[in-house]
């Protein structure tokens, strides 16, 4: 009998650490973020289907969302601000994200193979959809920053500036109605959420 290997080794996203440049008040890994993006990718595309007539699948967005950094569990987290720093750079990064993304699909059984390689190589994706994963994906970084600057650490400044010029410049309805109506709350005490335990 063969043992296929996928899933133990997605359960090692655990052990990536985000933001690996930046003094952090608490480390956070790929696996806590990529169930971040995935409820937001799926809240996106609920926002998307209710207020903006849309027609997406949130269900298939938030499936995308927790693959979508499953590569770093081979390659690392490389910080964004090198793997843009040049041309060059993104194209071997490119390069190297695709051959563990090979590797990863390799340790599935055949029966399995084509429906996860949809999920992480997004050959033929529905290019609004692969579009609200990455605005999650951005949200995301900007709910990490708000929350380091809650905690007194003026080091995500910059980032979190970035990362709202970002999405501002997405000028996408969803990511703004989300910006307006969700992402003050991450600014306030768990007392001024009026959350009752």
């Amino acid at each position: 009998m063969t043992n296929y290997h996928f899933f133990a080794i997605m359960s090692r996203m655990k052990y990536i650490n985000r933001w690996s440049l930046m003094n952090n008040t608490r480390i956070e890994n790929i696996s806590e973020h990529s169930l971040t993006v995935a409820m937001i990718a799926h809240a996106l595309c609920v926002i998307n289907n209710k207020c903006c007539g849309g027609i997406t699948n949130p269900e298939h967005a938030a499936a995308l969302a927790l693959y979508h950094d499953c590569t770093e569990i081979i390659t690392g987290d490389l910080p964004t601000p090198i793997k843009y720093s040049s041309q060059t750079l993104r194209n071997a990064y490119a390069d190297i994200e695709n051959e563990a993304s090979k590797q990863l699909l390799s340790s599935l059984p055949d029966y399995m193979r084509e429906d996860y390689e949809k999920l992480i190589i997004h050959d033929g994706e529905d290019e609004y959809t692969l579009a609200l994963v990455k605005a999650a994906d951005k949200l995301s970084a900007l709910i990490k920053c708000i929350e380091e600057e809650q905690m007194g650490n003026n080091e995500f400044a910059k980032a979190k500036e970035e990362s709202e010029k970002y999405l501002s410049n997405l000028h996408m309805p969803e990511v703004d109605i989300f910006i307006r109506d969700f992402l003050p709350s991450y600014s306030l005490s768990l007392d001024e959420q009026n959350i009752a335990l």
